[in-house]
């Protein structure tokens, strides 16, 4: 039974299928809940869709296998994303500098109108400005409301089948299901203030290579700079002059001498990170202007609306991928997905560690992955997926995020529409599997060449 004061907070909707959070894999979610028939909310903290792929970057990663002949494996509704982009102005199709494969880069302030287009479009109820704050459980164990805080109070929303694509599982989390916080087994991922500077002369800035940057970092940290990171990078952006750049590392133990877990749940950890990676920026910023070609006459322009998170909750699903998995390229009877991209470890120190898969191949990700263990009718999206540590630092690219979200979407609309109540289980695998693929997703491991 709701407790009374629950049950006094305002129903602000009632709906198939409510979806919180509004990065690439919420709104990707969202929108194929919405086509597949169901009612839909979309729930977003920020002013704006997208998170991470309008708040703290510019480049989609993860549509194709780096190497020498790179596949897609990756399309859908990513595909109708970028086509948006192109239609309201220049995006990049760049090699990465790290080999893990070309990357997308686009204008941010357009990819916010382009996840308001489409999940507008789609007939998604969008509430902006509503942060998570706990989670109705009905006696079965179903979840059957989230609470909201909002501009004018708790708002409740119920719905038959939730998506938690938060990135921070904070829905599973308020449930009570079950989780791994980064750093309880494997040392935790950093995270990343980003930045842009203007007037940057980009053929100047050409003269020098990878190598020869973080040579200029490692000499300008024995000189004094407070760069803790020697091997970020910087890569050009659809405006002339403007580079943005994945450098600065904020680690645990910057907020406390003891701390091992990335926990960006805890409010004085986040503060703190937050502030101290803006001034983190600075430094780098200064480095670059003092030390780098093509940037002598540059400035900060912008700072990420909020920091770069890596990770902090992971779901326990139904399975769960491991490193062993991503780096065999295993595929599996249930995949909704593929992912080509390298484990990408930012650990605390002075560089990243690397693991490639095998060239051209592409892990599978299975739906399981997706079904949350401890639940009925919840399914998560995006980096906070069932996966160890080391799956999850490869299979986080946000175009995995977007087959995830796309497949967490239909999966939810089927669940909702179905007569198990919402129970996401009871969805047939070969159903789902022929909507994904009719809606253009990538399934399988043979895969033509890109174009």
């Amino acid at each position: 039974m709701i407790a009374a004061w629950v049950a006094a907070v305002p129903l602000i909707g009632a709906v198939d299928v409510c979806v919180v959070g509004s990065g690439a894999a919420g709104s990707t979610a969202a929108i194929a809940a919405a086509r597949g028939g169901a009612s839909v909310v979309l729930v977003e903290k920020l002013p704006f869709l997208g998170g991470t792929s309008t708040a703290v970057l510019d480049t989609f990663y993860g549509f194709w296998t780096p190497g020498q002949a790179p596949r897609k494996v990756v399309a859908g509704i990513a595909d109708e994303v970028v086509a948006g982009l192109r239609a309201l102005g220049p995006v990049i199709k760049r090699p990465n500098t790290y080999g893990a494969g070309t990357g997308v880069t686009y204008l941010g302030e357009h990819l916010k109108v382009v996840w308001e287009r489409l999940v507008g479009e789609a007939g998604v109820r969008i509430l902006l400005h509503a942060t998570l704050q706990d989670v109705v459980l009905d006696d079965d164990g179903r979840v059957g409301a989230v609470l909201v805080a909002t501009k004018a109070g708790l708002r409740r929303i119920a719905a038959r089948v939730f998506v938690d694509a938060s990135g921070d599982a904070d829905l599973c989390a308020f449930a009570g299901f079950g989780f791994e916080t980064a750093g309880e087994i494997d040392p935790a991922q950093t995270l990343t203030t980003t930045f842009r500077m203007a007037n940057v002369d980009r053929e100047r800035r050409g003269t020098i290579g990878r190598e020869e940057l973080h040579a200029l970092m490692a000499q300008a940290a024995a000189d004094g700079y407070g760069l803790p990171r020697r091997e970020g990078s910087d890569h050009v952006t659809p405006i002339n002059g403007v580079m943005a750049t994945i450098m600065t590392r904020l680690e645990p133990n910057d907020v406390r001498s003891d701390a091992r877990l990335v926990n960006t749940t805890d409010p004085d950890f986040l503060t703190a990170v937050e502030i101290n990676g803006r001034r983190q920026a600075l430094e780098y910023a200064r480095f670059l202007v003092d030390r780098v070609p093509g940037y002598e006459r540059s400035s900060l322009v912008a700072l990420g609306s909020q920091i770069g998170i890596r990770e902090t909750r992971r779901v326990y699903g139904d399975a769960r991928l491991t490193r062993d998995d991503v780096l065999t390229a295993r595929q599996f009877d249930d995949q909704i997905g593929l992912c080509g991209a390298p484990i990408e470890d930012h650990r605390a120190g002075p560089d990243t560690r690397w693991a490639y898969l095998p060239e051209g191949s592409a892990v599978g990700i299975p739906y399981r992955t997706l079904i949350v263990r401890d639940a009925i009718n919840v399914l998560v999206a995006g980096r906070c997926f069932s996966a160890s540590h080391d799956a999850q630092a490869a299979v986080r690219s946000m175009a995995q995020c977007m087959a995830m979200g796309q497949a967490a979407g239909s999966a939810a609309s089927m669940a909702s529409a179905g007569g198990g109540a919402g129970a996401v289980r009871a969805v047939p695998f070969d159903t789902l599997r022929a909507r994904l693929v009719a809606d253009g997703a990538i399934l399988e491991l043979v895969l033509a060449p890109a174009r």
